[in-house]
């Protein structure tokens, strides 16, 4: 008998809009929707989608709480036995609220769960330990195969079958460590990989290391004294009423905005749209998260030759590397073109 399913979309694989409706409510459909029935036809029968909750990514990003305990309750309602998330490849605001749900509802109401995201998304971090994810590209290119691996994986979790190494089942490592037996002792396997690299032929290590990228740092401006420098935040420091959505969480946006005649950026005129800190102290006084006082005091001093006269602004708050990445090069390129020669960029 198929495994009663709840499953998890945002407003796009809903059906509902792109990005121009990231800000509308939770909705339920009965039964599962196009992305569903084909989740539904690649676990081959084992379980029916009853209820399919859409939510855009926005309102999800700001209504956590809200969200999870919605998921809790159509669950319940439902008697559904398995609950499913995604797939939700690279996204940010999306892939945190699959990770977020996934985790509440494996520690929570116990059940069996699975996403499928892309080891980039920040869902990954956070559910990671606790869940399976099936890795997945960084679009939905991918699709076809997110839907088998999770299919494939998702089987077996409901069947209670054993799950092997990630690299033979086609999840994320889970940092979890688990005892294996091998054919040959430890010492051999590290000598015949020890041989095989200095032979130059092909092994794989058993104990992998993160890599990082190496950003060289950005060499000194030449002649500060007529420099024209800029100031930035990932704070979120924004107008008042935060006039284009910055979301407090998984920034899809960075904006650009006039300092033409300010001299302090005065409370109430300017507030914090970040979750990830307190926003009190820089609400009063949001000359602490950009420091438009001190850079107006410098200029004056002629410390250097003149500021921009507009800030770039986005909020850092588990936001996607690649999102990250993607707003520092856009920004790079807007300060260079008016010609900045170096900027203070604050972080929270």
């Amino acid at each position: 008998m198929a495994v009663k399913t709840i499953h998890y979309i945002n407003q796009f694989y809903g059906q509902i809009g792109g990005e121009d409706k990231a800000d509308v409510g939770i909705s339920v459909l009965n039964g599962a929707n196009t992305l569903g029935k084909q989740i539904e036809k690649a676990f081959n029968g084992e379980i029916e989608i009853v209820e399919t909750i859409i939510c855009g990514d926005n309102y999800a990003a700001s209504h956590n709480d809200e969200v999870k305990n919605f998921v809790f309750r159509e669950i319940k309602k439902n008697t559904a036995g398995f609950f499913i998330a995604g797939p939700s490849f690279a996204a940010g605001r999306y892939g945190m609220i699959c990770g977020v749900l996934c985790q509440a509802v494996a520690k929570e109401l116990k059940l069996p769960v699975i996403a499928a995201m892309n080891e980039v998304s920040p869902g990954v971090d956070i559910a990671k330990k606790d869940v399976y994810i099936v890795e997945t590209s960084d679009s939905a290119r991918d699709m076809k195969h997110a839907l088998s691996g999770m299919a494939r994986l998702g089987t077996k979790l409901l069947k209670g079958e054993r799950i092997g190494l990630p690299k033979e089942e086609g999840y994320i490592p889970r940092g979890v460590r688990i005892n294996v037996h091998e054919k040959k002792r430890g010492s051999r396997r590290a000598v015949d990989m020890l041989i095989a690299k200095a032979t130059g032929n092909p092994f794989v290590t058993e104990l992998p290391m993160p890599t990082f990228d190496h950003v060289p740092p950005a060499p000194a401006v030449k002649d500060i004294k007529h420099a024209l420098l800029a100031i930035g935040t990932e704070g979120g420091i924004v107008p008042r009423g935060n006039p284009d959505h910055i979301e407090a969480h998984n920034a899809s946006k960075w904006k650009s905005y006039s300092l033409v005649g300010i001299q302090t950026l005065k409370a109430g005129d300017y507030e914090v749209a970040h979750g990830g800190y307190d926003p009190v102290a820089a609400n009063a006084n949001p000359n602490r998260v950009l420091p438009l006082d001190v850079a107006r005091a410098c200029q004056k001093e002629l410390d250097f030759g003149a500021l921009l006269d507009e800030y770039p602004v986005t909020v850092g708050n588990v936001t996607a590397v690649k999102s990250a990445e993607k707003y520092g090069h856009e920004m790079g390129l807007m300060l260079k073109e008016k010609g900045v020669q170096g900027i203070v960029l604050t972080s929270t």
